[in-house]
């Protein structure tokens, strides 16, 4: 990748999948603004190359998301917009707290659609953008263990189906990225107990392909050749996988 000057927005910037885009996109050159509950620390890129601002917004409130979206407005427009911060309540569903689920919801579905909403109807876009909206490759199977998780994330994906031809009517292409279980904190929090980490693909390659995909302005973006193979077979034969992913994680997680 390489850029000069272009302007990058990355929700979810401070660690994980989203620390890992906003490093590679500054050491591209990119001017990266980082939106997340906290400023985390993340790499700073080398002399020479981009540069790497922040803003605090927990996007579980819908009041610190108005409040932060013409902040958002003033700091654009922008060439590139990864909507990737995401949240995750693992458990039995009936167990889970309703303000756990609705969390959960709000960071990772309507948080992304208003703030592509916003953008689109403000001009935050320049000319030919790319927007990211990073789901999950969960939207090929059930998710027995994270109901609520993978409902958000299957909107997300829905959603951009829908805005798609909107959004290239004022010249913005929309990827979604299907990533797979990363080497992440917030997964290891989640998983189930035993569960080998050192499967999980690590958050740098991910945000290299992912982010590859977005700037080549493909529709979706699968990281991965194992990836891809489950999301094929999440097709062919979803009841299997999903009886699969109930033994793997569901049975596995704490009663």
């Amino acid at each position: 990748m390489s850029a000069s000057a272009k302007r990058a927005l990355v929700t979810g910037g401070s660690a994980g999948l989203g620390a890992a885009m906003v490093y590679q996109l500054a050491a591209s050159g990119f001017e990266v603004l980082s939106l997340d509950r906290q400023k985390g620390a993340i790499q700073t890129p080398d002399a020479g190359e981009g540069t790497i601002s922040h803003l605090d917004c927990d996007l579980s409130s819908r009041t610190e998301l108005d409040r932060i979206l013409p902040e958002l407005i003033k700091r654009g427009p922008f060439d590139l917009v990864v909507l990737n911060a995401g949240i995750s309540a693992t458990g039995r569903f009936e167990k889970i707290d309703l303000a756990t689920h609705l969390n959960v919801l709000r960071v990772n579905t309507e948080a992304p659609m208003v703030i592509t909403a916003r953008l689109l109807e403000e001009g935050g876009f320049t000319p030919g953008a790319a927007l990211l909206l990073v789901s999950s490759l969960s939207y090929f199977t059930g998710y027995p263990g994270a109901a609520s998780y993978a409902a958000s994330k299957d909107a997300l994906a829905i959603y951009a189906s829908s805005v798609r031809k909107a959004a290239k009517a004022r010249g913005v292409s929309i990827t979604v990225a299907f990533p797979g279980p990363l080497r992440t904190d917030h997964a290891e929090r989640h998983a189930p107990q035993g569960a080998d980490a050192s499967k999980r693909m690590v958050p740098d390659l991910a945000a290299r392909l992912i982010l590859a995909d977005a700037l080549s302005r493909r529709k979706n973006s699968i990281p991965g050749a194992p990836n891809r193979a489950f999301a094929l077979i999440g097709r062919i034969a979803p009841k299997p996988v999903t009886a699969l992913m109930r033994r793997l994680i569901y049975l596995r997680l704490d009663p």
